[in-house]
Order: C-alpha cells, then structure tokens, then sequence
C-alpha cells in the first residue's frame, strides 16, 4: 500500500502502455510472486474458487489454475492491456477468467471466494482499510488472504537522488509493515502474520533503473507530480547524484518487500464498523442455528 495518493486514472494508463513488454522488465515481480507462492505451500488449501488481484499479465492466475485444477481461477486487474496478454501464455485445462475491475470495488459475491491472492498489487491502493474490507467482503469464513506488497524503503537510491535534484516528489511512499498489519486487523481479519526482507537488484547503470520501472508501468502516478517530461539535463542530474550509490561499475535499486497471510473471519465474528461492531450471518447459518436435532424449530 501506499501513502502517496494515487492518480489511478494515470497509473492505468501506465500499465496499459507497459502491458505489451511488462514480462521482460518485471524480474522483481517475478522473484516476487515465486516467494510467495512459496508461502503458500505452508497453508493447506483446496479452494474452488480464487482470486488473483492485480494479476498483471497472467503468470500467476495460471500458476494458480494448474495447482488448483478443480478451482474456478478469476484473473482481475484494472488494466486492461494487462488482461490482454492472458490468453498470449500456455492454456491449460483450467483456464483463468479475466475480470477487468477496480480491486476496492470487486464484482464478486459476498463469501463467495477461498483464496485471494495478491502479489504487488495492493499497493496502488489509496485506501488500505478499505481495500481489505472488501477482500473480507468476498472470502468465506476461514478465507485465506495473502499478498506481497512495498515498504517504506523501497527505491531509497533513487529516491535520494531525485531529493538532491528538487523538492517534488518522484518515487511513491510506503506503508510500514506493522500499519499494514494494523490495517488487516481494522478490517476485521483473524490471525494476521507479517514479515518483510529488502531485495535487491543491481543495474550496469542508474538509466536501468528508470527503464525497468517503466517498463513495468510502475511509474509516478501521485496526484501532485510535476507535469510533462523530465527534462534531459535534470535527468542527468538525477543519474549522475545516483551514481555515488555504485560499487564496482554496478548500482543498485533496493525494495523492501512485505508479505502478509490473514484469514476470513468465522461466522457471526463482530467486525468494527465506525462506531459499531458488526456481526454478519448467512442466511443458511442462521437457519441452521434455529434448527432442532430434527431438522425443525425446537
């Protein structure tokens, strides 16, 4: 999640333009969502329906359909340049259904998913507890919810660099782990498990940074970025105040990674709303719970 209030209209945008190359600039996304699903192999899931949030080009809604061969898969993103290249990878059997949509607003039934899995995507939200309240929304009871997401270190370098260039802001701001921890706890989640690394990765030169980022769509999209294109000699000035980052003819570009596992709450588990706590029942729980031994009302 971010602390920079997004352009979303931009950043859409953005990641359209990016979607056609995305795959050949997206090595950090790629090493990321590998360890994630790592994480995933600790949990014993058999779901039969899942979510990919912010699912990008596809990898990973096909990763999760071939390990889930009986689950209904849903591919979202809000891009729809990014959805395009779904059908460009391997089909298997189980194919995943692309859904174009805003993941604060998912077009999906209450309690009606198992599994939301989300890597680096949750971030472009501008608004973390609400985006979580409606994962909770849609996961049953016992749901799991796990995703990767950016913390506040992540592109220090070229953060620096562009604070010795001018006052504007270029590179996003971060939410630290443990407020984002918060914030699943705010949005009513059970069991919330965080932890965090740094990744890094290193570039022949400073330009390679600003190249992947762009290819991957993940530009500036702040509402309060300057306008029009950076000019050429603040460009260089920028490239030349990250070079004091190198070692070796090698510069690096730093990420602090933040992954996250939380479960659905149980059924009729209060939930704070505002100033209230909220319970929420099924309708067949509610049945059920009137119901005598005989299957009739005592």
């Amino acid at each position: 999640m971010t602390l920079t209030d997004i352009d979303k209209a931009a950043a859409r945008r953005a990641f359209d333009r990016a979607a056609p190359h995305y795959d050949a600039h997206a090595a950090l996304q790629q090493e990321v969502e590998s360890r994630l699903f790592e994480r995933l192999d600790y949990f014993q899931v058999s779901p039969e329906r899942v979510i990919d949030l912010g699912c990008g080009t596809g990898a990973g809604a096909h990763i999760l359909a071939r390990r889930h061969p009986q689950a209904m898969v849903l591919a979202l993103d809000w891009a729809p340049g990014m959805l395009a290249q779904l059908h460009r990878r391997p089909q298997g059997n189980n194919r995943p259904a692309p859904v174009c949509a805003d993941m604060q607003a998912l077009p999906v039934a209450s309690r009606s998913v198992d599994l939301v899995f989300s890597s680096l995507a949750v971030q472009w939200s501008n608004h973390e507890v609400g985006l979580f309240a409606e994962v909770r929304r849609v996961l049953r009871p016992g749901g799991l919810f796990l995703f990767s997401s950016l913390g506040p270190d992540t592109l220090m370098e070229l953060r620096q660099a562009w604070a010795e260039v001018d006052e504007g802001r270029h590179v996003h701001r971060f939410a630290d782990m443990h407020d984002v921890g918060d914030a699943l706890v705010s949005a009513g989640f059970r069991d919330p498990v965080m932890d965090a690394e740094t990744l890094m990765l290193e570039y022949g030169d400073p330009i390679g940074v600003m190249r992947d980022l762009k290819g991957t769509g993940a530009v500036n999209a702040a509402r309060d970025r300057a306008g029009g294109l950076t000019a050429p000699g603040k460009l260089r000035r920028v490239t030349d105040a990250y070079r004091r980052f190198g070692r070796d003819g090698r510069f690096p570009a730093s990420y602090e990674v933040i992954y996250g596992a939380a479960f659905g709450p149980a059924e009729g588990q209060p939930v704070r709303q505002g100033d209230m706590e909220v319970a929420t029942f099924s309708v067949e729980a509610l049945k059920r719970g009137c119901d005598g031994p005989s299957g009739r009302e005592p």
